[in-house]
């Protein structure tokens, strides 16, 4: 089981990339409402979405203009097997979703990549960025070879992301917010970093000042969905849900569709409305977009339909988180509780009397 499954990571990252996921806050409010027919209850999950997807997600795009996706929405058929060779501890995306890091031997098998062009973005510390390509028919192995770069803004931007990812206290955060700093001294344009500075400020409960590194990110690079889901998730911890939803759709037009972390944070906000069915919706297109890799979306599946009374349809979402994340943070609490749930779906299947 590649290890992004095993660890969780994060959202999140992201989708992450995330702050850490409170099992403890999950299991004490399904305590809470023991009896009831209410669902498992994560209110802190979307720290899920505090740091969209672990380190280096935020990474700056190359300047060629990135393959048309043809196939990211779209369950995976024809889907299709990358072996990609490149540094050792690489960090390693396919459409701008972190899909692992390669071994020791320099090696990461991405599984699941449908059918249709994708483009592969690489970069390993104390290298040179690299983005490229694939081919629709490209499949087994890819090479990508990494160039040594001497930028000192480009390693302090590799350092920031890093340290933001790893934090887990307001210093260490506070720390993040140097680095970024220092980086976009040397570089003023560089948005990937204005976008993990607003992270990161965010998390910090800076709300202003995140907004401000979102428009400056924004004025760098034109059309920049990442930027736009930011922006929707520092609004709704600010408690502005009207703009946190207008900031996630634009996010999802400037990604032609293609953004599970608007989609998941609309989820989300629609789920804490009630409105159950939709935010269903959302969770179920994050999840096609994420192609399994954060199996926690799965658990707000499940919650959501939980809530909605399908128990039968959030019994298949808690599955299928456990089958990716055996060993997740959730995995207790929802054991804990998976059993009843396919006693409340069977009873909705049985005839009336």
């Amino acid at each position: 089981m590649p290890a992004s499954y095993r660890d969780e990571r994060r959202f999140s990252s992201s989708f992450s990339a995330f702050a850490p996921l409170r099992d403890d806050n999950f299991a004490q409010r399904r305590k809470a409402r023991k009896g009831a027919r209410r669902p498992l209850a994560l209110a802190l999950l979307f720290c899920f979405l505090i740091s969209w997807p672990s380190p280096y997600t935020h990474a700056q795009r190359a300047r060629t203009r990135p393959a048309p996706r043809t196939a990211q929405a779209t369950t995976p058929t024809g889907a299709r097997s990358l072996t990609v060779v490149t540094e050792p501890n690489a960090v390693v995306w396919l459409d701008e979703l972190r899909r692992g890091v390669t071994n020791e031997s320099g090696q990461l098998e991405i599984a699941k990549v449908s059918a249709g062009r994708h483009t592969l973005r690489v970069r390993a510390r104390g290298f040179g960025e690299r983005t490229l390509p694939l081919l629709a028919a490209q499949r087994g192995r890819v090479e990508v070879k990494l160039v040594r770069t001497t930028d000192e803004g480009e390693l302090l931007f590799q350092q920031a992301e890093e340290a933001r990812e790893k934090a887990t206290n307001e210093e260490a955060r506070k720390e993040a917010v140097e680095l970024y700093r220092r980086a976009l001294a040397l570089r003023p344009r560089h948005a990937a970093a204005r976008v993990g500075l607003a992270r990161v400020l965010s998390d910090l409960g800076d709300h202003t000042a995140a907004l401000e590194q979102v428009e400056e990110a924004r004025a760098a690079r034109r059309a920049y969905a990442e930027a736009s889901a930011v922006e929707g998730r520092v609004h709704r911890a600010a408690g502005d849900d009207d703009a946190a939803l207008s900031a996630y759709a634009r996010a999802v037009r400037e990604g032609r569709g293609f953004q599970p972390e608007a989609h998941t944070g609309t989820g989300l906000i629609l789920q804490e409305k009630g409105d159950y069915a939709a935010a269903a919706a959302s969770y179920r297109k994050a999840i096609t977009q994420l192609a399994d890799t954060e199996p926690v979306v799965y658990q707000l599946l499940g919650e959501s339909l939980e809530r909605a009374e399908d128990y039968k349809g959030a019994v298949a979402a808690y599955e299928k988180y456990l089958e990716l994340a055996p060993e997740g943070r959730l995995a207790p609490a929802i054991r804990s509780v998976i059993d009843q749930l396919r006693k409340q779906a069977a009873e909705q299947d049985a005839p009336p009397e």
